[in-house]
């Protein structure tokens, strides 16, 4: 009986935990905690309504999947995104989602006639509803749904150590551009066309070519912040 105490007292701990994870991630996400924003862990277990320790081994495992980082004298803060970093992620993931929809198209193009269109149209319904959860939500789903058909799962393995970092990247780009919601989702569309007609060369381009729009545009804003707060840097250096 004793045991059985233990085994749930440990799953209740583990699973307040991955909420507060969860929690913390998505208010990164959604840019409620921009980065550098020092993450307070009295705060947060009030805020979350709960002890500090859940809190504290949230931030740690958010630490190790560099979404969080120790700064000197502040403690634990919101790990900026950097636009190195973001290419680099960038430009590994347009190549797997290019030979994901070409597999995609190559061995499951029937299975994306049926179940795909719905995919799509939950996209647009979530672009509708102005939710960036739901759109980074909707994202997720069609792109694991093309590397699902596509037969591989290695490539799902390979992404899978990324994924918060590209939901990261999402958000940010869903919602400093009202524009690319909807942008995105005729990509989608017009992936997912190319997949069920089984043509995997346009599929792979197609996909290649999604990828590195969202790329340029977001790496771009980062530079111009990263340039910003350099500048500020050197004058205050200047005024000193």
């Amino acid at each position: 009986m004793a045991g059985e105490a233990d085994t749930r007292t440990s799953l209740t701990r583990h699973r307040l935990v991955e909420q507060v994870y969860a929690a913390i991630f998505n208010e990164v996400t959604e840019g409620r905690l921009a980065p550098n924003t020092r993450l307070i862990q009295d705060e947060l277990a009030e805020a979350y309504g709960v002890s500090r320790q859940p809190v504290q081994q949230a931030l740690l495992l958010l630490r190790n999947h560099g979404i969080v980082r120790d700064a000197p004298r502040r403690g634990l803060v919101v790990a900026p995104l950097e636009a190195s970093f973001v290419r680099n992620l960038y430009e590994v993931r347009g190549v797997l989602e290019g030979l994901t929809s070409r597999l995609a198209a190559e061995r499951g193009a029937a299975r994306a006639r049926r179940e795909g269109p719905p995919l799509v149209e939950a996209g647009r319904a979530a672009v509708a509803s102005g939710s960036v959860a739901r759109l980074i939500a909707a994202d997720i789903g069609f792109h694991r749904f093309l590397s699902e058909i596509s037969g591989n799962p290695i490539i799902v393995e390979t992404v899978a150590p990324h994924l918060n970092h590209l939901q990261r990247v999402m958000g940010e780009v869903l919602r400093e551009d009202e524009t690319m919601p909807s942008r995105i989702w005729e990509e989608h569309a017009a992936i997912l066309d190319a997949v069920m007609a089984g043509d995997g060369a346009r599929a792979d381009a197609l996909s290649q070519q999604h990828i590195a729009r969202a790329a340029t545009v977001f790496v771009a804003r980062l530079r111009a912040q990263e340039d910003a707060c350099a500048e500020e840097v050197r004058r205050r250096r200047v005024r000193r």
